[in-house]
């Protein structure tokens, strides 16, 4: 892990909140979305216990998808200030 200032776990941590809040949004939409038509209308059994558990594949898939893109995101986000630069024979304003 090594040593990290006060300000870069602080940034993770503000991205870990940020990414589980998007992705239970957008689980919450996806699961609206797929099983809405059960508590709409009346369904009989089966079509009932199908939608529900297509609503809940589609609500896992979303939480954990978003949440895998927004810290696989930032992870890469958080490298640029440390690479080389892309043009040769121009130095980075740190060195």
């Amino acid at each position: 892990m090594g040593n990290r200032s006060q300000g870069e776990r602080d940034a993770l941590t503000v991205e870990i909140m940020y990414a589980v809040v998007t992705a239970s949004l957008a689980a919450l939409l996806a699961f609206g979305a797929v099983a809405g038509p059960v508590f709409l209308f009346e369904l009989r059994h089966p079509a009932r216990g199908l939608l529900l558990l297509a609503g809940s594949a589609a609500a896992v898939l979303a939480f954990v998808s978003r949440t895998v893109h927004v810290l696989w995101r930032f992870s890469y986000a958080g490298d640029e200030g440390r690479r080389q630069p892309s043009q040769p024979g121009r130095t980075s304003p740190d060195s």
